[in-house]
């Protein structure tokens, strides 16, 4: 090797890194981790509290990079004491963002439903917090590595080793809070778990950077505070999540879970048993018969004599239960995305006397995956297709009720089959209503709208679709509670106040039907 390339070298080359630098380099890994978690923690509890998960991530994301890009602004103005402001801002990180998830969860319990505006501003009140202080995270790691590891830093290589660390971090909890740790911990724990690695980042700090810390006694004492209460938090969490589900639904829970998907309630009380998805209800146990038996019935009584029915959601077996009083059905196909929901059902006493032992039917075959991918790869052709969703208050939820949707259910309908959709509120979300008529009728369908009263939710639409007119049936299953041939005719009457609108098809391109529905629906709130 020639004098010349020898001496070109950088001193890093040949210097053995410090186990205190790789510490340090590590500790971004963990605090950017920590950042990320903060920010999907918000993000999903107000997905989960306020609907409209594509709205609710996008303004966390850019409210918290924003706060981000404060803190990084703010770090040139910490001139002194390095070391000490960074174990500091660490704490601080660790006590407030561990805390972040419980806060929230426990300040909706407590608020009343009407008071969305206060809690809208204490979620992004701690976002902007949390945010300033993990920007301030970053530019300090740098500055304390240069100051205390000079020799081997050249600007490039500290910036390419900090950040390859902070990504690193990133990328790995983006992928293990979905799939390991909500599942697992849940939210209120998550966050006290990251918040606990923050503090072990400050605990780290104080021992490996004694020398530097001029009142280390007191930064000591703040450490141990903070992993305390963070400790303490973690151990009471179950007690805590109790208590504000407590407040929140008011009634004897029976079921508080949590699924890949959503958070699952079940109360039972002498009024009923309810169903809450993520804090909506989804029935009462006094008044869903109306709902299903409307649901259900005028579209496989008009057929006739169906065959083979699918069922898409539903998963609590409900509508399952009506098209298993229909003696000429075979086959039953149920589509539901949530697997947790479908072995509840099957399985939990209370639940299984509600929907009749729908689910251990053997006409019954269950399909736990995402209905619209499974549409598309579907052949199988059916005399009645039930759709049965929530109501579409995000995107993911608002694609089910697009034209995309219905042409791939229309290909899985018979000639002379019918379609029949839930479809929100033709009184409370009138456009939405009339929105959905729309999308079926622009894939080619002949639609009948009709609605009915159910008092848990007020008046409530559906649709049947089909490529023939829709004909009332003459007579219906023995037993029913609520449904009669003689009163269907009024189903079909809509009065001023609920009657058609000029409302464009929803699109899976636009979505429109999502900003629509939470527009109606945020008035009713």
């Amino acid at each position: 090797m020639s004098s010349t390339s020898s001496s070109a070298e950088t001193p890093a080359a040949h210097a053995r890194i410090h186990p205190a630098e790789l510490a340090l380099l590590a500790s971004v890994f963990v605090v950017a981790a920590c950042g990320l978690v903060y920010e999907l923690a918000a993000g999903a509890l107000a997905s989960y509290l306020l609907g409209d998960s594509v709205l609710q991530f996008s303004t966390i994301i850019g409210s918290y990079l924003f706060a981000m890009g404060i803190g990084s602004w703010l770090s040139k103005y910490i001139r002194h004491q390095l070391v000490a402001q960074f174990l500091r801002i660490e704490l601080l990180v660790a006590f407030i963002g561990g805390l972040m998830p419980a806060l929230l969860f426990t300040a909706h319990s407590s608020l009343p439903a009407s008071a969305e505006l206060p809690f809208r501003v204490m979620l992004y009140g701690l976002v902007g917090v949390i945010g300033i202080l993990a920007g301030l995270e970053i530019p300090l790691v740098m500055r304390i590595l240069k100051a205390h590891f000079a020799p081997r830093w050249a600007l490039s290589d500290l910036v390419s080793q900090v950040l390859t660390f902070d990504y690193l971090g990133a990328l790995m909890v983006a992928v293990a809070f979905p799939l390991l740790f909500v599942p697992h911990l849940g939210l209120v724990r998550t966050g006290l778990f990251f918040g606990l690695l923050n503090a072990a980042v400050a605990v780290w700090v104080l021992f490996a950077f004694r020398a530097d810390l001029r009142r280390w006694g007191a930064h000591a004492a703040a450490c141990f505070g903070v992993v305390a209460v963070l400790i303490a938090a973690m151990a009471g969490a179950d007690r805590l999540t109790t208590w504000a589900e407590d407040s929140f639904y008011g009634s004897d829970i029976v079921v508080r879970e949590s699924s890949d998907y959503q958070r699952v309630v079940v109360t039972a009380g002498p009024a009923g048993v309810r169903l809450y998805l993520n804090g909506n209800l989804q029935f009462h146990s006094r008044d869903e018969y109306r709902y299903h038996e409307v649901l259900v019935h005028p579209a496989l009584a008009a057929h006739g004599a169906p065959r083979r029915v699918l069922v898409l959601g539903g998963g609590d077996g409900l509508a399952v239960r009506e098209v298993l009083k229909h003696p000429s059905v075979e086959q039953v196909t149920l589509v539901e995305l949530d697997p947790h929901i479908t072995r509840l059902f099957a399985n939990n006493p209370v639940l299984r006397q509600l929907n009749a032992d729908a689910l251990a039917s053997p006409k019954l075959t269950v399909v736990n995956t995402d209905a619209y991918t499974w549409l598309e790869a579907n052949r199988e052709v059916f005399d009645v297709i039930v759709v049965d969703f929530p109501d579409p208050t995000n995107f993911s939820i608002g694609k089910l009720y697009t034209t995309s949707f219905y042409q791939r259910a229309d290909q899985a309908l018979a000639a002379g089959g019918y379609l029949v959709v839930q479809t929100t509120s033709p009184l409370f979300a009138r456009k939405s209503y009339w929105t959905v008529v729309s999308t079926i009728e622009a894939v080619g369908l002949q639609t009948t709208p009709l609605h009915v009263h159910v008092p848990s939710f007020g008046e409530w639409g559906f649709v049947i679709a089909s490529r023939r007119p829709w004909q009332a049936p003459e007579k219906l299953p023995p037993g029913l509670r609520f449904l009669t041939v003689a009163g269907l005719p009024a189903l079909l009457q809509f009065p001023p106040d609920m009657a058609r609108v000029p409302a464009e098809p929803n699109r899976l391109s636009n979505q429109a039907l999502v900003a629509t529905f939470e527009e109606e629906w945020g008035r009713v709130k």
